[in-house]
């Protein structure tokens, strides 16, 4: 049981560094702060991550993990209420680790690993959307030529990559805590499921109108 402890502070040390990372920014949290809030010293913190960077690294491969695992899905697509769960799924899973999107120009210019990581991110957010942009069509629900596939995907892409962004800057004190999380996030998915609209079958407009307005 006793070789069990280490790998389970080294957990909660993650988990309260991401809660921290998410409240304040990133850059405004300190290991001297994250040791404070777990109560240990910061040699123990020290013991298990001997840099900030290594916490924002291991906490951004929890988020690609998870992430490449929810873009696998893509393909399962078949109709717009799957797509708006799609689409709000990768929203909340941006809002659980939003630290990242919120502070990303900063862990870019300063963290080369995240910079090399986060182009991938991109290419594979970008694959698996033309993969449910090609799920949809054979469903015979979308209708899109080359052009306008790759166009709207890249469009996909930037509004999933900063909408919590956009979000702040409207309201900077509200926006991003947690009981308006639903809110942001809903309008979010709305805004990129709203891309669509133009492509979809006549019939199918009206799902995509209903799901907005619920």
């Amino acid at each position: 049981m006793a070789k069990k402890a280490p790998r389970r502070t080294a957990e909660r040390i993650l988990d309260v560094s991401l809660e921290l990372f998410n409240r304040f920014g990133e850059p405004n949290v300190s290991t001297t702060l994250i040791s404070a809030e777990l109560s240990i010293s910061p040699g123990n913190l020290y013991y298990h991550y001997q840099a900030k960077d290594d916490l924002i690294n291991r906490l951004f491969d929890r988020y690609e993990q998870s992430l490449n695992s929810l873009l696998s899905a893509s393909d399962e697509v078949r109709n717009i209420a799957q797509a708006w769960r799609f689409i709000h799924a990768l929203f909340e899973l941006i809002w659980q680790y939003r630290f990242l999107y919120r502070d990303l120009n900063d862990l870019l210019s300063k963290n080369r690993r995240i910079e090399v990581q986060f182009q991938a991110i991109l290419i594979n957010k970008n694959h698996a959307i033309m993969t449910m942009f090609k799920s949809l069509s054979q469903a015979g629900v979308l209708i899109m030529n080359a052009s306008e596939t790759d166009n709207t995907a890249t469009s996909m892409v930037v509004l999933l990559s900063y909408w919590l962004n956009f979000e702040y800057v409207r309201d900077p004190r509200q926006a991003l805590e947690p009981q308006n999380a639903q809110v942001a996030l809903r309008r979010g998915a709305n805004q990129v499921l709203n891309l669509l609209h133009a492509y979809l079958e006549k019939n199918h407009r009206a799902d995509l109108q209903v799901l907005i307005a619920a």
